[in-house]
């Protein structure tokens, strides 16, 4: 698996979306604001990247960055919520409308 610098990693917010750069390729998870919740709506990784980690290393970050901003996720995603059911770790960031059981 690549190795990754926090500096690969941005939030454009001109497009509502996390980005992650590797070897020329974005991959990123759209999101939207509402109040002081994040919706989690589309996470996209180029093929030339599938099966490399990138979907987890990118959405690890995004939840990283909700957690440090004080922001209860919305997982719309499948692969988001996915995600945070192998994760439970992250449960915590979940808003309390939210059951991904």
């Amino acid at each position: 698996m690549n190795t990754f610098e926090q500096h690969d990693f941005t939030n454009n917010t001109a497009r509502s979306r996390y980005e992650l750069v590797t070897d020329g390729h974005v991959s990123f998870v759209e999101y939207m604001l509402p109040g002081r919740k994040m919706i989690l709506s589309h996470t996209e990784v180029p093929k030339a990247l599938e099966g490399k980690g990138i979907g987890s290393k990118i959405m690890k970050l995004v939840l990283e960055d909700a957690q440090k901003l004080g922001l209860k996720v919305i997982p719309l995603c499948p692969f988001a919520a996915t995600y945070i059911k192998r994760h439970p770790e992250w449960n915590s960031v979940l808003d309390d409308d939210v059951n991904l059981k």
